[in-house]
């Protein structure tokens, strides 16, 4: 007894001395040899490794994207060892996840990372750059998130590259995160990127410092004069909620990369943002290309920090699913229009197309009729940035919660201003304070609260989110409009319709492939719910022959006989499928798209109270 004491004693010791032992970080080393041809070569140490056999995977999900990706397909070559280069047992267990069999304490995991995808989400790497967004590159041991991670980024020298990213900066090229969430949520650009860094003084008298790195084929001087521009919108969004965040480590990042090359994102991270942008070059472009930063940099409030508890905690091995985007896209899609004007970049001629664009969205968009905001949320699983093979029917099941939520988020601002002379900025700097500043995640029912105690109207708040979030009641959108000086009309008054054909399929491939020889017009993806060319049968797969006994032969040939009716003819069509040629009928209709435009191009008088509506609306918030 007395033996077998001192034997667990002694074993109960040394468990103890190790668990005191700090943790160390997980290591990974980049390196380059083959970037040429789009690899990285990756070496990923792992000291105390977890007892038994245990996992190493990549992830399917992304920080900022709400869809199922598949990240392990472009990593290959994946090899275990222990310290001293012996090799381990590896077992590829999924398409994305290995098994690490009998192991001493120190494990290396070395594997080729293929990229060849500059956006938001994927990797993209040539020897003018190294665009990493960290979970389509990274490998990660399950059970070990809360552990810190360092990296080394090698042959920067080689390509003449620096490092532009929100992780902490450690020494030379080593960098560091303090846990796996907080490195999966930090996109990484290494390039010969040009910067202009400034200060901002908070409201709390502290410095945040923010960067504005571009890589692209501009001259600093271009980057400097744009810098100009970025300063004067962070200083507009600051306005809205009263002060910046406090970013980590002090600084906030914009990576930016410009090339034709490119595919067009922006993706909103905790202390920076990944901004990518398929243009020749910033020079001539710079208005344009603002609206991106705008959007993504309003994310450092909305998304990033008051957060929807249904993203909390991300989930890296499939997509979490929100109620919430709505507001966390939708109102930010609002804000960063909005914020263009106030800047000052955008005027308000140009801003009223931006307003018909939402409006249009939740009064003629089928699935605005049939689902709520919070169930277009939902369908972000599938919509943001999903790849699929097979058409689908966004047509008729799908608006888009970036515009839904923008043209409720418009509504309730121009009723706030007219039912309660407060604004959409109070509501957002309550929502602030009580849940984005002490990071406490939200669900819809914290929102409508927030929305009472701003207004001192929990009767209005519960009626608006009733009506308008969690119903399908639509606002008045005519009357709000109005209050500004705002006429909401028909953009084609009087016109014959028959509704939109050919229109390309989202993210997907058509429904009918244009052959050489092909005679008509193809319709391309389904055709639209309620519209006259849907009553009268046609959809994808059928091919227009004829209209009113004339060839069609493109989209433009159609539209032009159109144009020659009146409302309510009857248009014969002639088209042929997969079972022959067939004929049908086109009542047409007047056209219902919507347009904006101000009292003054409407040939309407601006009363001084829309004017003044207007402009407490409209115009600058920095002080």
């Amino acid at each position: 007894m007395k033996k077998l004491f001192l034997i667990l004693a002694a074993g109960f010791m040394a468990a103890e001395a190790m668990a005191q032992q700090p943790v160390r970080p997980i290591f990974y080393s980049v390196s380059f040899p083959n970037a040429a041809h789009h690899e990285a070569e990756i070496v990923m140490f792992v000291p105390q490794a977890p007892d038994g056999r245990f996992n190493v995977r990549m992830s399917r999900s992304s920080a900022g994207r709400y869809a199922t990706h598949e990240f392990g397909k472009n990593v290959y070559n994946v090899k275990a060892t222990d310290g001293k280069g012996k090799e381990l047992p590896i077992k590829q267990i999924e398409g994305d996840v290995y098994e690490i069999g009998s192991h001493p304490e120190t494990v290396k995991i070395t594997y080729t990372l293929f990229a060849n995808h500059t956006d938001g989400t994927y990797a993209g790497i040539d020897p003018s750059h190294a665009h990493l967004n960290m979970p389509a590159a990274f490998m990660w041991i399950p059970g070990q998130e809360k552990r810190p991670i360092q990296f080394q980024f090698n042959d920067l020298d080689k390509y003449n590259w620096k490092v532009a990213t929100q992780l902490k900066h450690e020494n030379a090229n080593v960098y560091s995160a303090p846990d796996m969430q907080y490195m999966m949520d930090s996109p990484t650009e290494l390039s010969d990127y040009k910067i202009n860094s400034w200060d901002v003084k908070n409201t709390d008298g502290k410095t945040e410092k923010i960067n504005l790195t571009i890589h692209a084929d501009d001259s600093q001087a271009v980057v400097d004069n744009f810098a100009t521009m970025v300063q004067k919108m962070v200083l507009e969004e600051k306005a809205v909620f009263g002060e910046l965040p406090a970013y980590d480590y002090g600084e906030y990042t914009f990576l930016d990369d410009i090339h034709p090359t490119v595919s067009g994102d922006g993706m909103e991270h905790r202390n920076s943002t990944c901004i990518v942008q398929p243009a020749d070059k910033l020079a001539g472009n710079e208005v344009a290309l603002l609206g991106t930063f705008s959007h993504e940099y309003f994310h450092s409030w909305n998304v990033k920090r008051i957060r929807p508890k249904s993203l909390e905690p991300f989930n890296f091995e499939h997509a979490n699913m929100s109620s919430e985007l709505w507001f966390a896209e939708g109102f930010t899609q609002y804000y960063g229009e909005l914020l263009l004007v106030r800047s000052g970049f955008q005027k308000i001629d140009q801003y009223t197309g931006t307003i018909a664009g939402l409006v249009n969205a939740v009064l003629n968009k089928p699935a605005s009729k049939l689902y709520t905001a919070a169930q277009m949320s939902r369908y972000s699983v599938f919509a943001d940035a999903g790849v699929s093979i097979d058409p689908n029917n966004n047509n008729n099941v799908f608006t888009s919660y970036y515009v839904y939520g923008g043209a409720i988020a418009l509504a309730l601002d121009l009723r706030l201003r007219s039912d309660f002379n407060l604004t959409l900025d109070d509501y957002m700097r309550t929502v602030w304070l009580n849940r984005g500043k002490v990071m406490k995640p939200y669900t819809i029912p914290d929102l409508q609260a927030d929305l009472a105690q701003v207004t001192k109207n929990p009767k209005f708040a519960a009626d608006f989110f009733g009506k308008y979030i969690n119903g399908l009641d639509k606002n008045d959108y005519e009357g709000l409009l109005a209050k500004a000086g705002l006429v909401l009309r028909k953009m084609e008054a009087g016109k014959a319709w028959a509704g939109p054909l050919s229109i390309a399929q989202n993210r997907g491939r058509s429904g009918v492939a244009r052959t050489a020889g092909t005679v008509g017009l193809p319709l391309q993806a389904s055709t639209v719910q309620g519209t006259p060319v849907y009553k009268a049968g046609l959809d994808a797969g059928d091919i227009i022959l004829k209209a009113d006994g004339k060839d069609v032969t493109d989209a433009k040939s159609f539209t032009d006989i159109v144009a020659t009716k009146i409302i309510g003819d009857k248009l014969v069509v002639n088209y042929k499928d997969r079972t022959g040629e067939h004929e049908t009928t086109i009542i047409l209709e007047e056209n219902p798209t919507l347009e904006v435009v101000t009292n003054e191009k409407a040939g309407k008088e601006l009363t001084k109270e829309q004017e003044t509506f207007r402009n407490n609306w409209l115009s600058s918030k920095v002080k």
